[in-house]
Parts: C-alpha cells; sequence; structure tokens
C-alpha cells in the first residue's frame, strides 16, 4: 500500500501502524537516501525531520516498552519517558542520563538469546515492543530472528562521510516484504514484515 502522509495532525497512523498480532517486535530506524543512520552530529536526531518525528512519537505511544542499546542511549542522550525503558547492555551499566528514572521504569538486560530475551520482555506483559536501535542491537535481533517488523524512514538527504549505517555487525541475509509505503514532502516512511 502506498499512502501520502500529509500535514502534521495526521490522524490515521493508529490504523497505518496498527501491530497485526500481539506480541509483536518492531523496530524503527531512521536514515538518509545514501545509507548513513547518523548526521553530522553522530547522532540519528540530527536526521530527523517533521515526519518521522510524527511517526517515532506514535511508535512510542502505541508500545508497551521501548528497547535500545546502550550505545545508542548514551550518544541520543535517553531520558526517561512514560512507559518502561529496556536498556541492552554487555557491561549492565544504565546510562548516567537515565539513572534517576524511577524504580523499575529503566531496566538493563544483555542479549546473549535474542528469542529468551523477546520472551522475558512478553512474560513481563509487553507485548507491543518497539526497539529503536541501534545498529549493533538490530543486527544481533535480526540474526535471532525475533523482528517482526522494521519501521525505516528514510529522509531526503545525502550526507556522506563515514556514518553509521541502520545495522551493524555479522553479515545477515535477511529478506523483507513491503507492507506499506508512506511519503511525505520526500521523505518515505516504510512498514517491512521480517
Amino acid at each position: 500500500m502506498v499512502r501520502v502522509l500529509v500535514g502534521p495532525d495526521t490522524d490515521d497512523l493508529g490504523e497505518l501502524y496498527a501491530a497485526p498480532r500481539l506480541p509483536w517486535l518492531r523496530v524503527n530506524m531512521v536514515g538518509s537516501v545514501d545509507g548513513a543512520a547518523t548526521g553530522d552530529s553522530g547522532k540519528s536526531g540530527s536526521l530527523n525531520n517533521a515526519a518521522d518525528k510524527r511517526v517515532f512519537d506514535h511508535l512510542r505511544s502505541v508500545a508497551d516498552v521501548v528497547v535500545v542499546g546502550a550505545g545508542t542511549a548514551r550518544t541520543e542522550g535517553y531520558r526517561p519517558i512514560d512507559r518502561p525503558i529496556v536498556v541492552v547492555s554487555r557491561s549492565d551499566e544504565v546510562p548516567e542520563t537515565l539513572r534517576g528514572a524511577a524504580p523499575g521504569r529503566v531496566l538493563v538486560e544483555r542479549v546473549d538469546d535474542p528469542v529468551a530475551f523477546k520472551q522475558t520482555l512478553v512474560a513481563r506483559g509487553w507485548t507491543s515492543i518497539l526497539c529503536e536501535g541501534g545498529p549493533t542491537l538490530l543486527g544481533d535481533l535480526l540474526a535471532g530472528g525475533v523482528v517482526d517488523e522494521l519501521c525505516t524512514t528514510t529522509v531526503p538527504r545525502l550526507v556522506g562521510g563515514d556514518h553509521r549505517r541502520i545495522i551493524e555487525g555479522p553479515a545477515v541475509d535477511v529478506p523483507l516484504r513491503l507492507h506499506t509505503l508512506l511519503e511525505s514532502e520526500g521523505t518515505l516512511l516504510a512498514r517491512w514484515w521480517v
């Protein structure tokens, strides 16, 4: 399905981004046309635009939990939000900007076994799972076969240079099926079934 996303108050994102079943693990990533996952600041936030922000905010609003790699949380300056955050960390450390969260709002986990990791989240009652990266965590989750959906925003920019891509780590070959494609002033927002 190709739809044109218009205006800042698009009210049908709920329908366009509805999960077809639960549990459902979706990953949301942004990149430039030339494949960069970060802009000149070294953050993905420097690529964001209004269309991406609308979808980003919507996906967070319908998620039971937000999963993020510790490196991404540190780089992007994550702060506590109105739903639990699970930080994936090999060192079991909570990034400094998340340390003031209320008890139980920020948890630290490892992803030694992606299937067990997803099952742990579901067992806590979190069946609508949103992962916001980073590239290494996305690679691990894809390699483990636990990602149901990849949401990508391609912003109409070329950045060149030596920037990260949306996925890093060992090579994977994961076929995707395009479910939805939206366009807003040149920004392409896609839902890919994994």
